[in-house]
């Protein structure tokens, strides 16, 4: 599939609640081309890996310029769809953003996630701030007319640990994804959220797609299937395991030249 359009068009359609989008993260052309060797339907990219892969830190800490060439190399490496993660857009004005998103567009991706934390000081962007943010996103893809998922990420659960979790938690991510999806959201990324019974009532009261991270805590894919999950990612899990595994390997081979 090498066009842009269907492209976009086939990831909007593989958001079904009860039927999610299983998104295991890549960091670079090598790994995306193993998911698509894997049956992946789509390839996600995800910042803390794309930059720890790079040397830096995440926080929008890989320049710009290197997103974008390692954004390349994966679009030139495999047929999917691809969605990256632009973390806080790197940008703080609406204008920045736009400009960002349509650089972007020109390197092949049809999705991209936006958060709400702020990157350069603590807190989130007010909800009147996130949505003029996600409206410049829109902007973007009306001006290329690629029809890009912009998947709207809050950190309302994850800046809050998990065992406090609660109602009003939940309320105030409702208040985000109506403000949201108005913007132009295609989804809503609930990274931290682990509680069963508050994903499954986001499920039945946001008006777009939910997407959950898998932690330790969070339910099997089956179960968020039957809670109306439409969207299931993989964060940063699959590079940790990745490096784990070539840490052992390393020990155990410098290990054989001290015999």
């Amino acid at each position: 599939m090498n066009n842009q359009l269907e492209q976009a068009q086939k990831l909007h359609d593989l958001h079904r609640s009860g039927n999610p989008l299983v998104l295991v993260n890549a960091w670079d052309a090598g790994s995306a081309q193993i998911i698509q060797g894997a049956g992946g339907q789509v390839i996600a990219t995800g910042s803390w890996s794309v930059a720890a892969a790079h040397g830096y830190e995440d926080g929008e800490k890989l320049p710009f310029d290197l997103v974008l060439s390692n954004l390349q190399r994966i679009s030139n490496s495999v047929d999917l769809p691809i969605t990256i993660d632009i973390e806080g857009g790197y940008g703080s004005s609406p204008e920045r953003i736009k400009d960002n998103v349509l650089k972007i567009i020109g390197c092949g991706a049809v999705g991209i996630n936006l958060e709400d934390q702020k990157i350069h000081e603590p807190g989130l962007y007010a909800i009147e701030e996130q949505v003029l943010r996600i409206a410049a996103v829109r902007e973007a893809a009306e001006h290329t007319s690629i029809p890009l998922f912009i998947n709207a990420r809050t950190d309302v659960f994850l800046e809050t640990p998990a065992d406090e979790h609660n109602e009003a938690h939940l309320e105030a991510v409702l208040q985000r994804v109506h403000a949201y999806a108005a913007a132009g959201a295609h989804g809503i990324f609930v990274p931290g959220l682990c509680d069963e019974r508050l994903i499954g009532k986001l499920c039945e009261q946001s008006s777009i797609p939910v997407n959950v991270m898998i932690s330790p805590d969070s339910p099997p894919l089956q179960k968020l299937a039957l809670l109306g999950v439409a969207r299931i990612s993989y964060g940063p899990h699959p590079y940790l395991i990745l490096m784990d595994a070539l840490k052992q390997a390393a020990v155990r081979a410098l290990a054989l030249q001290e015999l």
